[in-house]
């Protein structure tokens, strides 16, 4: 289900008329919609470590190099070199006096730090996405923009969560006539999703991104 589907079926949920053309949706309502689809599908996709938020790539780090710019759009899980996983060291003054504990790596501002190698390094790293949408061409991105974008949470849990839970959202009202049913749907969607999903899956997206 598309964006502008799920917007037209929250229009439907809401007892407003439905458009013909994403152009339409010009009313006060339409945008705080719209504003409020996005919120509630950033909102779940952050919910929980999702496999489907699970991400990994692959990044270079050449000899005598200790620093590369951090291109990683989310949280890292994991972090591996030579087969050997690294730990993220919060504190950066300890890389800065020397004082760097086997096996880890920091943050300096936009860079990740590492230690000295005397060769090139292939570093793999797994993470949490911060995008939540993704183009019709594939693309992933951070919001639903166009009509065809579509909310990374799979199917079938997108019409449940995304347009009864915006429909709350936008009435934020218990005592409408529709408002208990779509908590139900939404909470037991969600709780349907969590026991259904599970982290440990297999086969995680992968996406290449050397540098030099």
């Amino acid at each position: 289900m598309n964006y502008f589907e799920i917007i037209n079926k929250c229009l439907v949920e809401l007892g407003y008329k439905q458009v013909s053309a994403f152009a339409e949706l010009t009313k006060n309502d339409h945008k705080k919609l719209k504003n409020i689809i996005n919120v509630i599908n950033s909102t779940i996709c952050r919910y929980d470590n999702w496999y489907f938020m699970m991400r990994k790539t692959n990044l270079t780090l050449n000899a005598g190099q200790t620093e590369l710019e951090n291109t990683i759009n989310g949280r890292i899980i994991k972090l591996v070199i030579d087969n050997a996983e690294y730990n993220y060291l919060i504190n950066y003054e300890d890389y800065a006096s020397g004082t760097i504990p086997e096996k880890s790596f920091t943050v300096n501002g936009n860079n990740l730090v590492f230690p000295k190698f005397d060769s090139d390094k292939n570093i793999t790293v797994t993470y949490y996405t911060k995008n939540t949408a993704i183009s019709s061409d594939g693309t992933e991105k951070s919001m639903l923009e166009t009509e065809t974008d579509i909310p990374m949470i799979p199917e079938p849990y997108v019409e449940p969560l995304l347009v009864y839970g915006s429909c709350m959202r936008l009435k934020s009202n218990p005592q409408h006539v529709k408002f208990s049913y779509w908590y139900g749907m939404y909470k037991d969607t969600l709780a349907e999703m969590k026991s259904q999903i599970s982290v440990s899956a297999k086969e995680m997206p992968y996406i290449k991104m050397h540098r030099s």
